[in-house]
């Protein structure tokens, strides 16, 4: 384990996942479900699966029933030529909620399933309880410069070389080169830290239908310039709504400036920076992940759905400045963060 990585779970025999599918639009979808109590739907980030959530499921299950989806074009769900938008996702998760017999959730959101979580809670306002955004995609336009090549054109060959024999075996002894190097004479450059899990994402995408599902999915959020798809336009509608923000210090894919600029953004939010961790804080920390969400929980109550409220607000509307962060939000979030994160903006 990297230097990030120091604490381990326990396991807990009696609630592992069982893996089920079920078939929405004519789709299979694979679903690990566990536990028994109010509904909890962990999303995962792009090119990634359900299975990145195994070690906590079966913490969380004690307590909750655990809803985590491969998402369609990812794991062991189908992977048609279809719509992969953030929109989609959303109504997919909609439709997965109903056909399990949930009418509401608490959702986590990680990454890509972050901002999957918000456009779920701006679509569908009665469906949701309180949302946990695990280094959410979505806030502004900076992201990791690989990101920004996998959506070019060119992208499509060099993720062909995957498929050479033995790529995927280099990749894998690569991911543990970088672990070594980063629990040794690397530890100061981030991108090392969070290099095992990119390659892990990255040994899935030999499958040819993977792989486009994967570039699919990727332009509909991010282009050369970076990330296309803003939360900060709608974030005034998350007013009453419980929200938690966990971001590592060390994110190397989405910069943790970022958990800053939510946080102001987001009206009833609260924000905790998992120091020496990187884009998957529920990897590197498993217990503090879990106590943060366990206790965020328990000291909200869920949001009950107020049609005539969430009519007014989109009546008031919101103005430019509080878009664009360019004035008081602006000045809110950089006086929340440290001097090195506000040279970093």
């Amino acid at each position: 384990m990297s230097a990030g990585r120091k604490r381990t779970l326990r396991t807990v025999p009696d609630t592992e996942p069982r893996l089920v599918f079920r078939t929405i639009h004519g789709y299979r979808r694979a679903v690990r479900i566990a536990g028994d109590g109010p509904p909890l739907l962990l999303i995962h980030g792009i090119g990634d699966n359900s299975s990145t959530w195994n070690e906590v499921i079966p913490h969380l299950a004690k307590n909750f029933t655990v809803i985590a989806p491969d998402l369609l074009g990812h794991g062991r769900s189908d992977k048609p030529r279809a719509d992969y938008s953030i929109a989609a996702y959303a109504n997919g998760m909609r439709d997965l909620l109903t056909v399990l017999g949930f009418d509401r959730a608490t959702v986590v959101g990680h990454s890509l399933g972050g901002g999957v979580a918000l456009q779920f809670a701006y679509q569908f306002p009665q469906m949701i309880e309180r949302l946990i955004l695990v280094a959410p995609g979505g806030v502004t336009k900076d992201v990791n410069p690989a990101l920004r090549f996998a959506a070019l054109p060119i992208a499509n060959q060099a993720l062909r070389l995957l498929q050479i024999p033995g790529c995927t075996s280099a990749l894998g002894l690569a991911g543990k080169v970088v672990d070594q190097l980063y629990r040794g004479p690397f530890k100061s450059i981030a991108i090392f830290h969070d290099a095992p899990d990119l390659v892990r994402v990255l040994s899935d995408l030999p499958d040819p239908t993977a792989r486009d599902a994967f570039l699919r999915t990727l332009r509909a959020v991010v282009d050369w310039r970076g990330q296309v798809v803003t939360m900060l336009d709608r974030c005034y509608l998350t007013a009453r709504l419980p929200v938690q923000i966990i971001w590592g210090d060390r994110d190397a894919v989405i910069p943790v400036s970022h958990a800053y600029l939510a946080h102001s953004a987001l009206p009833d939010s609260r924000i905790e920076i998992f120091e020496g961790s990187g884009h998957f804080p529920f990897h590197d920390d498993p217990i503090r992940f879990l106590r943060a969400v366990e206790e965020f929980i328990a000291s909200t109550s869920p949001i009950e759905f107020d049609a005539a409220a969430w009519r007014q607000m989109l009546i008031d509307g919101v103005g430019e400045a509080q878009i664009t962060g360019t004035t008081d939000t602006r000045e809110a979030v950089l006086g929340a963060m440290g001097a090195d994160e506000r040279s970093a903006t």
